[in-house]
C-alpha cells in the first residue's frame, strides 16, 4: 500500500524572528536544524522505508528535507523539487514582523489574512526588495503578488495530480518535505476538508505525519511520529 510522510520544514531564521516569510529563501536557524534531524530520527525509529522524495525551491525545506534523510540513513533516495511546493506568498506582509503588523493592522485583520481560506494579504509592491519575478528559479512562472490558501491549493494541485499521486498510485513511499500551508493544501486534498475547517488544521514543524493510503489514495491511517507534538488531524473522507 501506499504511504506518505509530510515533514513542515524545521523553524527558519525568519520564524524566530516572527517575521512573515513566504517565498523569501531564509535558510533554518540552528534549532530549526535540530528539529529536521530529529524528524529523520523519527522516521528511522518508526521504520519507514522511504523511495523518493519531493521539496519545494526554498532552502529551509530544501535542507530539512536533506538532514531528515540523512539522520533517517535514507539520502540516497531521489529528491525532487518544484516551486508549486513553495510557501503561500505573503503579499506585501513579507518581511515585516508578526506583532508589529498585528499592532498597526489590528490583530483580527492580520488573523484574517494569515488563517482565512481565501482572502489573500495585500499584494507586494511591484518596487519591493522581495520581488521575485526576476530570479532565475522561476523563469517561465507568473510570480505571484500575494496568496491565500486557496490560490495556493490551486497550484499545489496540479503537482500533486500530475507528479505526486502518480508516484503514489505505482506503490512508491514518498516524503514530502515543505512548508505549513503547502502541506495544509495537501491534507486539505488528502482528507477531502471542508474550507471552513481547514483554517483550524496546523502543521507542526519538524515532526513527521505519516500517511497509509488504500489504493484509490484515501488515508487508512495517519498519525505524527512525536505524539506529544502532535496537532489534531482531520477525519479521513
Amino acid at each position: 500500500m501506499p504511504r506518505l510522510v509530510l515533514l513542515r520544514h524545521g523553524q527558519s531564521q525568519w520564524n524566530l524572528e516572527d517575521r512573515f516569510t513566504g517565498w523569501v529563501d531564509v535558510d533554518l536557524s540552528a534549532r530549526g536544524e535540530e528539529e529536521a534531524r530529529r524528524g529523520g530520527a523519527l522516521i528511522a525509529e518508526a521504520g519507514v522505508e522511504l523511495d523518493r522524495a519531493f521539496t519545494s525551491v526554498l532552502t529551509r525545506a530544501i535542507r530539512t528535507t536533506d538532514l531528515a534523510l540523512a539522520a533517517a540513513d535514507q539520502l540516497w533516495i531521489p529528491l525532487e523539487k518544484d516551486w508549486r511546493l513553495n510557501e503561500r506568498h505573503y503579499g506585501a506582509l513579507t518581511g515585516l514582523n508578526k506583532a508589529e503588523t498585528a499592532q498597526k493592522h489590528g490583530a483580527e485583520q492580520v488573523k484574517i489574512w494569515r488563517r482565512s481560506y481565501d482572502t489573500p494579504p495585500p499584494p507586494l509592491p511591484t518596487d519591493s526588495p522581495y520581488d521575485l519575478s526576476k530570479d532565475r528559479r522561476y523563469a517561465g512562472v507568473d510570480v505571484p503578488a500575494a496568496e491565500s490558501l486557496k490560490t495556493t491549493l490551486d497550484r499545489v494541485r496540479p503537482y500533486w495530480e500530475g507528479r505526486i499521486a502518480g508516484a503514489l498510485a505505482a506503490g512508491e513511499r514518498l516524503l514530502i518535505g515543505a512548508h505549513g500551508n503547502s502541506l495544509r493544501a495537501i491534507v486539505k486534498l488528502l482528507f477531502d476538508v471542508s474550507d471552513e475547517a481547514i483554517v483550524g488544521v496546523e502543521i507542526p514543524t519538524g515532526n513527521p505525519l505519516l500517511i497509509d493510503l488504500d489504493r484509490n489514495l484515501r488515508p487508512t491511517a495517519a498519525r505524527y511520529l512525536d505524539a506529544g507534538r502532535a496537532e489534531a488531524l482531520p477525519t479521513a473522507p
